[in-house]
């Protein structure tokens, strides 16, 4: 796809900065910098800021909730990469503080519209989730965002060393766990997951998963298995969910999802058949969906389908294919 990039949470050609994540000294005189900034985590919940809660805030390395130690998953702070006028951008988790008084009773739900305002920030800078408001973001803020969410995800589940289980040191500025029992060296997961639109006609495949909102539906997705190709897994995941068996397939655009730490692979497909016969186990009901429902579906007209989540990648793959773009 031409546009393949343009999806949430696409590439806005973040500096990684490699190359000081061995180097203790220049790490530490980027962190010294006084435009060095650090992006704050709070069980899994990113700081924003602004009215419409469109930016991330961002703080100085010298704010207490960082030159304090974080208290969160994560020893010190992890390099994001640098700024465009070349300053580092560093992810900090707090995830120690107990926010109390606030509301906490959406945390961890499907859809959760809390925010949480900490007392050591200024008026307006919130905690919310990620997926609240993806879409609001810049392309480099969403960027940040994924990166700094899916990396301090990772070091919440692998604390431990992996070939000895003795407890293992954050090193390259958080880009790798260390073992100082056995030396294993272990390196941020990422799960390569297909999503496919498996198409007949001028019909889409469409299916729902337990316990989403009522009336959603999405793509058919599933992760790819050890020693698959792409294209063998969209195939397997549309006949193990659906029933359905799918013919060519071909790849249109990737994302990363940090719920917790995905790559999605967008890919198309031509199915062989319009028989469906759902797994139950898998999904809770699956349709096919004209191009003319889909558009009733975008306008919000539609009886009982609601579009994909704006901002994931099914969302994008479903607008370019109703605007006639996947190519």
């Amino acid at each position: 796809m031409k546009n393949a990039e343009n999806v949430t949470f696409g590439s806005s050609g973040l500096d990684r900065a490699a190359h000081l994540r061995g180097d203790a000294d220049k790490l530490t005189e980027a962190a010294q910098d006084p435009n060095a900034r650090c992006m704050l985590l709070w069980r899994g919940k990113v700081l924003v800021q602004g009215e419409a809660l469109d930016r991330l805030g961002l703080v100085n390395m010298a704010h207490p909730l960082v030159a304090n130690g974080p208290g969160g998953v994560v020893e010190t702070p992890i390099l994001l990469g640098c700024s465009d006028d070349g300053a580092a951008v560093f992810a900090a988790d707090i995830s120690e503080w107990q926010a109390e008084g606030l509301d906490l009773s959406s945390l961890g739900n499907f859809i959760d519209p809390s925010e949480q305002q900490h007392p050591d920030l200024p008026e307006g800078h919130v905690f919310a989730e990620l997926r609240r408001i993806m879409t609001r973001l810049s392309a480099r803020d969403a960027e940040l965002a994924a990166t700094a969410k899916a990396v301090i995800g990772w070091h919440e589940t692998h604390r431990f060393c992996a070939r000895c289980g003795a407890p293992s040191d954050v090193s390259q500025a958080g880009w790798q766990r260390s073992c100082p029992a056995c030396g294993g060296q272990h390196f941020p997961r990422t799960d390569p997951v297909v999503i496919m639109l498996i198409t007949h006609g001028d019909s889409v495949l469409m299916g729902r998963s337990p316990g989403w909102p009522e009336g959603m539906f999405s793509l058919l997705a599933g992760f790819v298995e050890p020693g698959e190709t792409l294209e063998s897994a969209v195939r397997r995941e549309v006949m193990e969910e659906a029933g359905v068996p799918v013919g060519a397939v071909s790849y249109l655009s990737s994302q990363p999802w940090p719920f917790p730490a995905s790559l999605m692979f967008g890919c198309a497909g031509e199915a062989l058949s319009r028989d469906i016969q759902i797994d139950p186990v898998e999904i809770e009901e699956a349709m096919w969906v004209s191009k003319s429902e889909m558009m009733q579906a975008f306008a919000g007209e539609h009886p009982r389908l609601l579009p994909a989540r704006k901002g994931a990648i099914a969302h994008f793959l479903l607008q370019n294919w109703l605007a006639d773009t996947l190519d």
